[in-house]
């Protein structure tokens, strides 16, 4: 009998979208597979802010330890939350092309607010990131804590005296969900391996590796890599605003990444642009500017802070 492929999964309508299309993406390999839904840690509790949270990996680590005790071959994470440093005895096989990267701000009546200094908005994030972003953007508006799925927030966004929220782009399309009120933030920096879907198995897996294998990205795999990278190395996770961005066009690779002071009073971003083969390394260099630049002192603040 064919081996089935068994793919773990969170069970949000979009951690299910993402999950089936590894499925077929494997079943079109002629492999055998099915879902098993897992809830995480991350799904249970909707009020504590993530930040709060500040466990790393809060909505990866059910489908890890699933992994590691054998009740599932697969994992399958919105990329941007799984942890720089994966448990032992696990490996990310297969980074899939990557999809929307911005971030998307939903609004209920329009967005005036923006261009009206005066008016004190009401905006809610679950992110730390985005939320430091707003404030040095608009540091008179008053941010709210948004936890759920993205059908859940969209109907908190409904129910509450707010004027916008704050989602990933790639999480309200791939569920064709987006609302017509809505625009792009193209001025905002996004997670380090947003819009991009992984794919996770036992290390020493073979037949799932191999597997997994044809589903990877090259392009998507590299950018995402030199983002993580940069986190990694600034010591980032759900409680530090760090950003980073890079995308290849004509065999020249486009950095950018950020560092931001809790209420946005501070920022610190680097760019760079190089040819795409001469990138090794960028996040660790790049990161390491950023600390030069006075970031340091920031993630120091942000840990006493947070302690």
């Amino acid at each position: 009998m064919d081996k089935v492929i068994r793919i773990g999964t969170r069970d949000s309508q979009l951690a299910l979208w993402q999950a089936t299309l590894v499925r077929d993406l494997l079943t079109a390999q002629g492999h055998s597979t099915e879902l098993v839904p897992i809830k995480s840690d991350g799904d249970i509790d909707l009020v504590t802010p993530l930040y709060e949270i500040g466990v790393q990996g809060i909505f990866t680590k059910s489908l890890d330890a699933a992994i590691l005790s054998n009740r599932i071959d697969v994992a399958v994470h919105s990329f941007k939350d799984v942890p720089t440093q994966l448990p032992q005895g696990l490996v990310n096989a297969a980074v899939l092309e990557r999809g929307p990267v911005k971030d998307l701000l939903v609004y209920k009546e329009d967005t005036r607010f923006l261009n009206d200094p005066a008016y004190i908005a009401n905006i809610a994030t679950s992110s730390i990131r985005r939320k430091a972003q707003w404030l040095r953007r608009y540091p008179h508006h008053k941010l709210h804590n948004l936890r759920g799925n993205v059908n859940t927030r969209l109907q908190k966004l409904a129910a509450e005296n707010w004027d916008a929220a704050i989602f990933a782009a790639a999480g309200l399309e791939r569920i064709r969900v987006r609302p017509e009120k809505s625009v792009i933030l193209e001025w905002m920096l996004p997670a380090p391996a947003q819009g991009a879907i992984v794919a996770a198995c036992r290390e020493h897996d073979t037949f799932c590796r191999e597997a997994l294998a044809p589903l990877n990205h090259p392009e998507t795999a590299a950018c995402t890599a030199i983002e993580r990278e940069f986190l990694r190395t600034l010591l980032g996770g759900c409680t530090t605003p760090i950003s980073a961005y890079a995308y290849v066009q004509d065999g020249i690779l486009y950095f950018e990444g950020n560092l931001c002071s809790l209420n946005g009073s501070r920022s610190f971003t680097v760019e760079h642009r190089l040819p795409a083969a001469e990138a090794a390394g960028l996040g660790v260099r790049a990161a390491r500017e950023i600390l030069a630049q006075g970031g340091d002192a920031v993630i120091e603040e942000i840990r006493h802070a947070q302690k």
